[in-house]
């Protein structure tokens, strides 16, 4: 199981999902954060900390069995991706294990 974290500029947010949705992934956690990458300021303009500018993003959190990963990579560039600087990051992270809380189940089971 792998918990795929995709960062994306809220404007691509519905077009991700429908994606999403086409790949037959439908469960995930959307939370709006900030951030900032390859669009910040300068940090340090004469020798002077500066404030880096934030911008807002979405994170979505979406557990995914391996059978799912790549089709679920796949589907966030294709929504998601253009040339621009700041579109976004996906992170891919192992998970150990995913319980359900209302009935205990463990594994794949539960996501």
């Amino acid at each position: 199981m792998k918990l795929v974290q995709v960062i994306i500029a809220p404007e691509k947010l519905e077009s991700v999902k429908d994606a999403l949705a086409a790949v037959e992934v439908f469960r995930f956690t959307i939370t709006e954060v900030q951030g900032t990458g390859h669009q910040r300021a300068q940090a340090t303009v004469a020798d002077e900390q500066v404030d880096i500018e934030m911008f807002r993003k979405i994170k979505l959190e979406i557990a995914v069995n391996d059978g799912f990963l790549q089709p679920t990579i796949d589907a966030v560039i294709k929504a998601a991706g253009d040339d621009v600087v700041g579109v976004g990051k996906i992170l891919v992270l192992r998970l150990d294990d995913v319980i359900r809380i209302r009935t205990g189940e463990p594994g794949s089971r539960a996501t």
